[in-house]
């Protein structure tokens, strides 16, 4: 059984990775993917604001779970290059982030995503990517 299908049947259990930080699947298909989290006190940086990783991390998640929608049954993905701009910092709220695959050639895909506020929409980070589409 594939990871899509495991996302369908058990949801957010089927990666580890959403259960240690409360990543919740919102909705996938057709190239496109949101997650949302809760933002918690030990997410936060020494400065009181949400670690960058963290947004960077959610983001990549919802672009790869975007990308896996249009996966053919024996392809797998590889992250090659990634570039997250930072926009607004938050330390509290729910957060959102969306996927969206620009292109899927056959080696290679282009996908972007955003993390925004939940409560008001407003953009705090942008992530743009390339994977290698790796295959038969």
């Amino acid at each position: 059984m594939g990871y899509i299908d495991e996302i369908k049947r058990i949801g957010r259990d089927a990666n580890p990775f959403f259960k240690l930080m409360g990543i919740e699947v919102d909705e996938f298909g057709d190239g496109r993917a949101r997650l949302s989290m809760e933002v918690r006190p030990d997410m936060l940086n020494g400065a009181g604001w949400l670690q960058g990783g963290v947004y960077v991390a959610l983001a990549d998640e919802a672009i790869a779970l975007a990308l896996y929608t249009l996966l053919d049954e024996n392809e797998r993905i590889a992250t090659i290059d990634e570039h997250t701009s930072f926009i607004k910092g938050v330390n509290a709220g729910r957060i959102v982030a969306t996927g969206r695959v620009i292109r899927k050639g056959r080696r290679v895909a282009f996908a972007d995503g955003e993390v925004r506020s939940a409560a008001d929409d407003t953009l705090l980070t942008r992530t743009s990517t390339s994977f290698a589409v790796i295959g038969p």
